[in-house]
């Protein structure tokens, strides 16, 4: 199979509609198992510009459950990648054609994966800052490589990787609603 394109683009208000939508079909496929949908990736940022991949991470009580049901996941139009290099994830994609529209990161309740996505993408909700530089790096990210996505990714892996333990730190300060 052809690896998917991808594009770049600005802040869209359609995504969390987007997000929404998808999530639904989520809490259907998955039931009781699930505990929540969380919208993480930069189309969870307002004002982010981002590549128009929607990613959901769905928070489950058994990954091993989501293994045995990927079969059925498949058939409901998405494609299976397992872990994917990311222990206790397992992890589907969605696409239109040649693009990607979503990714969907399972994790199971617990997993600090979790934690490090979310916190990622509200500390960039509440630091205008950063998310400008994040912006700024992605945009450049993009230009240098317009037709290879391993080559985006790469070209912003060491800001993630500094950032990521501040973001982490700052999120764990934050309030939680009980």
């Amino acid at each position: 199979m052809m690896a998917s394109r991808y594009l770049f683009a600005d802040y869209s208000s359609d995504w969390p509609r987007l997000f929404e939508e998808e999530a639904a079909r989520w809490r259907e496929m998955l039931g009781e198992l699930l505990v929540t949908v969380h919208h993480v990736g930069s189309t969870s940022v307002p004002g982010l510009a981002a590549k128009p991949v929607i990613d959901l991470l769905p928070e489950v009580r058994d990954i091993a459950e989501v293994e045995e049901c990927a079969g059925n996941i498949v058939e409901a139009g998405y494609r299976a990648w397992g872990e994917y290099g990311l222990p206790g994830r397992q992890f589907f994609t969605k696409d239109v054609g040649e693009f990607r529209t979503h990714n969907i990161h399972v994790y199971e309740t617990g997993n600090v994966a979790i934690v490090r996505h979310v916190a990622f993408c509200a500390y960039l909700r509440s630091h205008d800052d950063e998310r400008r530089d994040y912006e700024a790096l992605k945009r450049a990210a993009y230009a240098a490589h317009p037709a290879d996505i391993k080559g985006y990714c790469a070209f912003k892996d060491a800001w993630i990787k500094r950032v990521e333990p501040l973001v982490v730190a700052w999120y764990e300060r934050q309030p939680r609603a009980v």
